[in-house]
């Protein structure tokens, strides 16, 4: 059986973490200048340009007992309005309508039997603006795919011609006998592909000591996990979840960066460093001496792995020094622990354990999911990931995009997740939360943006 391509183990893992309570989809939310479109010119704009993007058009295949990992396979029941959908928000139209609204979109699952995503345009935005509302599970695509997907759904230019679609008719999936085949054959191959990553590994034993290091220091210090196992940041998550958002300027944000010597993400991470202080004083929390330990996903994408979908991350594992309370002090010592955290392999050694996952098999995987699920991890307060974006306009129809906010989902007793995405000069930073959990999160957002403004006035520009 040929034409099939299975999920990797990341990928795999994401739909295996799935479940009422824990939405496993990434989104994002386009504000768009007016007028809208009709709702069939968008239906329309959209299956022009499916050719792009195959795999909005198939379908996760799972083999029999689990025995090797899922599969992608074409529809055969592909319909394009099951996936696009039309909604308008409430009056006045402002922003909180907008945030409560995408919310709650993005709290439903997306259904597993049909292609993991969903598109919505929303109208009834004040001053004619209008926005689209994109849900895609994240066993389809990472951080930097996602923007591949946009440049396909969107022009460059306002008066781009129209895409002819081509014919499409899906590809006939895989008989049960095929499937049973493919199954059986991925466990005789499983001891050859093992040893000859054994064989990779030793050939560079760096990576098996960052490896180790990683395991060491994933649990050498735990965060705000060792002092309070439930808080507002860790604990069990509820089925609804609260957006909110923070807005930058990307050239201030270079300004500090170049006059303090450092990076554009570490400016952006001592922002929400000091969001996280503030907040937890708020909520009459003590930040003294305090760490709030954040994943931070890293691209290990090739060149000439660009347009092609799937998760090709690793991480990193960053301590935000919300104890800090000088806005300076605190961006230095946030630069000075990512240029270590770089120096030191950690991403490398994570995506080595990453790899050796592709050889565990998938019932395993999946008692491994259920495990973790049910015992919840203390090792992570949230995750922070940083998505580069477009620097310059696109649009959809001739319309403009003004603004886009990114939207990142929380699981394994992570209550608030932040997403940051640039675009043509401007800076989004999103906030996640539980719905019960955090109901002040908007307050949250307030605070990283009051933290980032103090970083640009504080340096000489």
């Amino acid at each position: 059986m040929t034409g099939h391509e299975h999920l990797s183990s990341l990928d795999a893992s994401f739909l295996l973490l799935e479940n009422d309570t824990q939405q496993m989809h990434v989104g994002s939310l386009l504000v768009m200048e007016g007028p809208a479109p009709d709702y069939e010119d968008f239906c329309a704009h959209i299956a022009s340009r499916l050719d792009g993007v195959p795999r909005y058009r198939q379908r996760v295949e799972r083999l029999p007992l689990d025995v090797a990992r899922p599969m992608w396979v074409d529809d055969p029941h592909f319909s394009l309005s099951y996936h696009l959908r039309h909604t308008a928000i409430p009056k006045p139209g402002g922003e909180v309508q907008l945030r409560n609204l995408t919310a709650r979109i993005m709290s439903q699952r997306l259904d597993l039997d049909r292609p993991l995503w969903e598109v919505w345009l929303a109208e009834g935005l004040a001053d004619g603006r209008w926005a689209v509302i994109s849900k895609v599970h994240h066993a389809m695509i990472d951080g930097v795919s996602g923007n591949d997907i946009l440049e396909v759904l969107l022009d460059r230019e306002p008066d781009s011609r129209p895409v002819t679609p081509a014919d499409w008719s899906p590809t006939p999936g895989p008989s049960r006998r095929d499937l049973v085949a493919e199954g059986a054959g991925w466990l005789a191959r499983l001891p050859r592909d093992a040893g000859r990553l054994a064989s990779a590994a030793w050939s560079a034993p760096g990576d098996i000591l960052r490896g180790g290091a990683v395991r060491i220091a994933g649990l050498a210090q735990v965060g705000r996990q060792a002092a309070s196992p439930t808080s507002v940041l860790n604990g069990p998550l509820g089925p609804h979840r609260r957006w909110a958002w923070a807005r930058g300027d990307l050239d201030e944000v270079k300004a500090v960066k170049s006059a303090a010597g450092c990076t554009v993400n570490d400016v952006v991470l001592a922002a929400i460093a000091g969001g996280f202080r503030r907040y937890l004083i708020e909520r009459g929390e003590s930040v003294e001496d305090d760490i709030v330990r954040s994943m931070v996903p890293v691209s290990v994408r090739k060149p000439h792995q660009n347009g092609r979908l799937g998760n090709q991350v690793s991480a990193m594992f960053a301590d935000l020094p919300v104890g800090v309370a000088d806005p300076l002090e605190r961006l230095g010592v946030v630069a000075a622990q990512m240029a270590h955290l770089k120096g030191s392999g950690m991403a490398v050694g994570v995506e080595s354990m990453l790899s050796a996952a592709d050889f565990v098999p998938p019932t395993l995987m999946s008692l491994g999911a259920r495990v973790a699920t049910t015992v919840g991890q203390r090792v992570i307060n949230t995750v922070t990931t940083n998505i580069p974006g477009p620097q310059y306009p696109l649009y959809f129809l001739g319309r403009q995009m003004l603004e886009m906010f990114p939207y990142i989902p929380i699981g394994q007793a992570v209550r608030i997740s932040i997403g940051i995405i640039s675009y043509d000069g401007h800076l989004a930073i999103a906030a996640t939360g539980d719905y019960d959990a955090v109901p002040d999160l908007d307050l949250l957002c307030e605070f990283i943006e009051e933290s980032l403004n103090e970083l640009v006035t504080a340096l000489p520009q």
